[in-house]
């Protein structure tokens, strides 16, 4: 069995937003105090991480994650790269390097917006070995296979990722026929919906929708929300079934 832990759901400012007293920003319901989006995936032994954004410290400490085999990142905006630098005591605890799986123009920006981590080695910096992937190519993280799904993210080409029946799509705006096809037959989808507008980067709410239904999934859920969203428990009541609002701490087994 595989179980994947939802990390957090929010977009890149998180929910509430600093300074906002909106409606979901000042809401008591836990499912609208989202962190910034990522997922823990766990097969077995193997533990991967899908992003690790800000609040990675946080969500590692909350799911109360010992050991990781790897982190696989989506794309090189802060909100999903910006954490690695607490990757440290995965490595003081296996004493090796953190593998990060990324596209080869991702793991450009880690190396100059991490610049001292590659430069001469300086014991107690993070440890990271950089491994490229490409969409469409598989590869194997423990007994974990992983596949690399192309998305666009605005003009951004962006991957999001396969497990077997699952797979994991943030910051969608856009997919190909052919990686569309890569995600035949998945059963369980986590995809992105910023809001109700529509926005030039992000899929809106109907767009989000419309893209499940191509897809047909069994289960869907939302992620990387944003507060025009609006309450969680009142979106939930406006979904199609077979499509659910995604919330901090959602376990997901397959």
């Amino acid at each position: 069995m595989t179980r994947v832990t939802i990390l957090g759901t929010g977009t890149s400012q998180g929910v509430p937003i600093i300074g906002c007293e909106c409606r979901v920003c000042t809401s008591s319901d836990p499912h609208d105090n989202r962190l910034r989006s990522s997922v823990l995936v766990t097969y077995g032994d193997t533990v991967v991480v899908i992003d690790a954004g800000p609040d990675f410290r946080q969500q590692m400490l909350r799911a109360r994650v010992k050991r990781l085999d790897a982190i696989l990142l989506t794309h090189e905006h802060n909100d999903h790269v910006i954490g690695l630098d607490d990757i440290r005591p995965f490595n003081h605890r296996s004493g090796n390097p953190l593998e990060v799986y990324a596209l080869t123009r991702v793991a450009g920006e880690v190396k100059k917006r991490f610049e001292y981590v590659f430069a001469d080695p300086i014991p107690g910096l993070p440890r990271v070995d950089l491994i490229p992937v490409l969409p469409g190519e598989s590869f194997i993280v423990g007994g974990l296979e992983i596949l690399p799904v192309g998305v666009i993210h605005g003009k951004l080409p962006i991957v999001g990722y396969r497990f077997g029946d699952f797979a994991y799509l943030t910051d969608v705006k856009y997919m190909e026929e052919a990686d569309l096809e890569r995600l035949k037959g998945v059963k369980k989808l986590v995809i992105n919906a910023l809001q109700h507008e529509w926005h030039p980067t992000h899929l809106s709410l109907t767009e989000a929708l419309e893209l499940i239904r191509r897809i047909k999934p069994e289960q869907a859920w939302l992620t990387h929300l944003s507060h025009h969203m609006g309450l969680a428990k009142e979106v939930e009541k406006s979904l199609p079934p077979g499509v659910k609002q995604a919330y901090d701490g959602l376990e997901i087994d397959f």
